[in-house]
């Protein structure tokens, strides 16, 4: 018999996206502390976060496949988290004017009957066009973008930004890499397209 899949994220973005698998899943948010270790890459981060979401719910789901993902933007070599505000979104939004930000989100899949891990980093790249003030503040008002990576939303109207977009998978710009996870869960024995 297959394993339940979770999914450790509250994220309506991450959600929206594995229901795009047409697989059976159940989501339940691991609320750890997302905090960047000193001197922590952002590749680190992002592989160490995925891990953490999934292993943080491996004791209340103990015979299950868990999913845990992470992202940041980065651009310049600094590393943007969420905003978590209007203000704040509009900065990193006038950072990126003109500028390219590589997004990389970790991926990790816990089997935790067996504590077996599938885990990865992938990138996916954004050229922003020069942007005024004025755009960029009515798109934090339209869209609010606080709670997103870069401060834009890719599936929304976050287009108008962009000059052009880079990378295999464009899932993973929001948040879940699906080609990487779909090869993930048929290597722990997972059927895709089964409802």
């Amino acid at each position: 018999m297959q394993q339940s899949i979770i999914l450790a994220s509250s994220s309506p973005f991450r959600q929206e996206l594995l229901a795009k698998l047409k697989i059976k899943f159940h989501s339940h948010s691991p609320d750890i502390d997302e905090t960047r270790l000193q001197g922590e890459t952002a590749r680190a981060l992002v592989e160490r976060l995925a891990m953490q979401k999934a292993k943080a719910l491996a004791d209340i789901y103990p015979n299950h496949l868990i999913i845990g993902s992470d992202q940041v933007c980065c651009i310049d070599d600094q590393i943007l988290g969420k905003p978590l505000s209007k203000e704040r979104a509009i900065e990193q939004l006038k950072l990126a004017s003109n500028k390219k930000a590589r997004f990389l989100t970790g991926l990790a899949v816990l089997n935790s009957s067996t504590n077996q891990w599938q885990i990865s980093v992938e990138h996916f790249d954004v050229l922003f066009r020069e942007l005024s003030e004025h755009l960029i503040r009515r798109y934090v008002e339209v869209e609010e973008p606080i709670y997103c990576a870069g401060s834009f939303k890719a599936e929304g109207s976050g287009i108008v930004l962009f000059k052009s977009l880079t990378g295999e998978d464009p899932n993973t710009l929001i948040g879940l890499p699906l080609i990487r996870l779909v090869e993930f869960l048929e290597s722990f024995g997972v059927e895709m397209l089964n409802m």
